[in-house]
C-alpha cells in the first residue's frame, strides 16, 4: 500500500509520550502507524482526543516492547489484540492488526495479519480507516481521505454487511453524519439503515446511550433526527422523539445566547427538549437507555408542565428559581423559550430580551436560606415528629409567598402563632 498524501507534523504526534510510545514499537524493527479518529480529526483540523495506533506486532510482544522502554503497558483488551500504554496522563489504545475470520453479531472470531489493507477492511467508515505513519504518511485503503474532503459519510464495503457485524454501527452512522457529514447522506448507507432498525432493539442500553448523547451535542442534530425519522429509524431507536422541532430551536437558542447565561451545549437539556414533553416518556427513555441516576432524574425534572413565560414578574421567578434550582430552572427556561419558538410565536428583539431577562434572573439572583430550624418549633412546646414537618412547610410556604423578606424574627413571629394555634 503506497501512501496517498501526507500529514504535516501535528503537536500531539510529536510529544514526548507519543514519541516514546511509538518508538518503543518500532525497536526491534516492527512498524506502527497512527489510525482511526486521531487521523481523521487532524485532517479535518479539528481538536484531537484518543491517540489509536495499529501495529503487525502481536499484544504479547507489544507488551514486551513496551516494558522493555519502560512504559507502564495494561492488556485491556488482550485477547482481541489491545494493549494500553500510558505514560502520565496519556493513554495509547494500541491493537495488532487483524482480520476477521468469522462475524456474529458484535464479536467477531479473528486471526492476527500483517495486512494492513485487511484490517482497514473491518473498520466501520471509510474515514476511519486511515492510517498515518510516524513521519505523517497518510494510507487510504478505501477512499477516506475523497470522503473527508467532501464530508461523506460512507460505509467501508457493504453497508449492510458492516452494520449485521454490529448493530451499533447503524446508530455511528448518523451520530458521524451529524458531526462529520454533509447532505445529502450516503444513499447507500440509508438504503441500509432503514430495513435494519428493526434490529436496534437488541443493543444494550448503555451502548445506545452513549450513541445517543454523542449524537445530541453535535452542531445540528435535529436534521439527522428528521431524517431517521424519514428513512424509519427513529421509530426503532426513539419513538419518543416528537419534537423535532423544538429541538432544532433551543439549538438555535443557544448558539445565540451569551455565553454566561448558557454556557454550552447540553445533551440531557437538548434530549428533554426532543422529547414529547411527559414525565412518563422521559423515564421511558432513561430506563432503556440505563442512565445513571443523576442523568435519569435530571431529564425526568425537564419533563412535565412549568409555569414559565417572559412575563412572570419578580416574585415568581423567584419562587421557581428557589424550588427548582439554577440549572433545573435555566434548563426550563430554555425549553419554553424553544417550545415558543416551534410554536410560531413572534420571537423579536424584544421577545428574546424577554426569554434572556427570564435567564438573567436565575444566573443573578441569589436564593436565601430558609431562616428556621426545626429545633425552633420543638423550642416552642411542638412535639418532635410530623407535626414539626408540617409547620415548617406552611411558614417556608408563607416566607417563600412574601418573596422572602421575611427575616428569622418575622419568621418566628410567625412560628408562634401558628404553634399557639396548633397546640
Amino acid at each position: 500500500m503506497q501512501p496517498a498524501d501526507r500529514l504535516e507534523p501535528q503537536p500531539w504526534m510529536t510529544e514526548p509520550e507519543t514519541v516514546a510510545v511509538m518508538a518503543a514499537l518500532a525497536a526491534a524493527g516492527g512498524e506502527a502507524r497512527f489510525v482511526g479518529g486521531c487521523v481523521r480529526d487532524a485532517l479535518l483540523e479539528r481538536k484531537v482526543g484518543d491517540i489509536d495506533i495499529a501495529t503487525h506486532e502481536p499484544p504479547e510482544r507489544v507488551m514486551n516492547l513496551l516494558a522493555r522502554a519502560g512504559i507502564k503497558a495494561i492488556p485491556t483488551g488482550i485477547r482481541h489484540g489491545t494493549v494500553t500504554a500510558v505514560i502520565g496522563a496519556r493513554h495509547f489504545e494500541i491493537t495488532t492488526l487483524r482480520r476477521d475470520v468469522e462475524t456474529y453479531g458484535r464479536h467477531a472470531k479473528v486471526e492476527y495479519t500483517n495486512d494492513w489493507q485487511a484490517d482497514a477492511a473491518r473498520r466501520d467508515f471509510t474515514i476511519n480507516a486511515l492510517f498515518c505513519s510516524v513521519d505523517g504518511a497518510i494510507y487510504d485503503p478505501f477512499g477516506g481521505l475523497a470522503d473527508i474532503r467532501s464530508r461523506r459519510v460512507r460505509f467501508v464495503g457493504d453497508p449492510e454487511a458492516r452494520i449485521r457485524e454490529d448493530v451499533l454501527r447503524l446508530l455511528r452512522f448518523f451520530r458521524f453524519q451529524a458531526h462529520y457529514g454533509s447532505s445529502p447522506a450516503d444513499p447507500s448507507a440509508l438504503a441500509a439503515c432503514g430495513p435494519l432498525a428493526h434490529l436496534l432493539p437488541t443493543l444494550s442500553g448503555e451502548r445506545v446511550c452513549g450513541e445517543t448523547l454523542k449524537l445530541m451535542i453535535a452542531p445540528d442534530p435535529a436534521s439527522v433526527i428528521e431524517l431517521m425519522r424519514e428513512v424509519g429509524v427513529l421509530a426503532n431507536f426513539l419513538p419518543e422523539a416528537t419534537r423535532i422541532d423544538r429541538l432544532r430551536a433551543i439549538v438555535t437558542i443557544e448558539g445565540t445566547s451569551p455565553r454566561d447565561l448558557v454556557p454550552r451545549a447540553d445533551p440531557i437539556r437538548r434530549l428533554a427538549a426532543l422529547l414529547d414533553g411527559s414525565e412518563a416518556s422521559a423515564l421511558a427513555v432513561a430506563t432503556r437507555l440505563r442512565f445513571s441516576n443523576v442523568e435519569r432524574d435530571r431529564l425526568v425534572s425537564l419533563a412535565g408542565d412549568a409555569l414559565l413565560s417572559p412575563d412572570l414578574p419578580a416574585a415568581a421567578r423567584h419562587r421557581l428559581i428557589y424550588r427548582y434550582g439554577r440549572e433545573r430552572y435555566r434548563d426550563l427556561v430554555l425549553i419554553h423559550w424553544a417550545d415558543a419558538v416551534a410554536g410560531g410565536a413572534t420571537i423579536d428583539r424584544h421577545a428574546n430580551e424577554a426569554w434572556l431577562g427570564l435567564l438573567r434572573a436565575g444566573a443573578e439572583w441569589i436564593a436565601p436560606r430558609f431562616p428556621l430550624k426545626g429545633r425552633d418549633a420543638v423550642r416552642l412546646g411542638v412535639p418532635p415528629g410530623p407535626a414539626v414537618g408540617r409547620l415548617m412547610a406552611t411558614i417556608e410556604d408563607w416566607w417563600i409567598a412574601g418573596d422572602f423578606q421575611g427575616d428569622r424574627e418575622a419568621c418566628l413571629a410567625k412560628l408562634k402563632d401558628l404553634a399557639a394555634t396548633a397546640t
